[in-house]
């Protein structure tokens, strides 16, 4: 998606209102549009993205996100498939709820960690406490094989 020709647009709109003044106003107007022009980006960038957040919340699954490349950004929806592992078996009871309160700073990186494996936020809590409790039980060790995951 090109939002330079928006961003350009805009900066058009402010030097043809300044032009209705003198030369000086004009001058102010042409220079005080070229030095917004990264502000103006930035503003769509983050109307793109509340769209993103709007859009997600009237879906059943999956959600829409804001991904650039470079400075192009694309709406692109995400769909998010259960993993094997999200999947309840037999027996299972996947109705317990708690209420978790995170710093900003952690909770920005759970997102992020569960983002980079493609899995729900609610997913990658959940393995992890399973893999802190089955570490702390010693039961991800049989014989000499060590199981679990690597972090870098």
């Amino acid at each position: 998606m090109d939002i330079s020709r928006y961003v350009t647009a805009l900066q058009h709109d402010l030097a043809a209102a300044a032009a209705l003044g003198d030369e000086a106003t004009a001058e102010a107007g042409r220079r005080l549009s070229d030095a917004v022009e990264s502000a103006l980006t930035l503003r769509v960038l983050d109307l793109l993205t509340e769209a993103a957040v709007a859009l997600s919340g009237t879906l059943r699954s999956g959600h829409v996100e804001v991904r650039l490349a470079g400075r192009e950004p694309e709406l692109v929806f995400v769909d998010e498939v259960p993993d094997a592992d999200d999947v309840p078996t037999p027996g299972d009871d996947l109705s317990a709820r708690i209420t978790l309160r995170l710093p900003e700073t952690l909770k920005v990186s759970v997102e992020a960690a569960a983002g980079q494996e493609g899995v729900s936020t609610n997913a990658w809590i959940v393995r992890a406490l399973s893999r802190a409790l089955d570490r702390r039980s010693g039961s991800g060790r049989t014989g000499n094989r060590l199981q679990g995951f690597a972090q870098s």
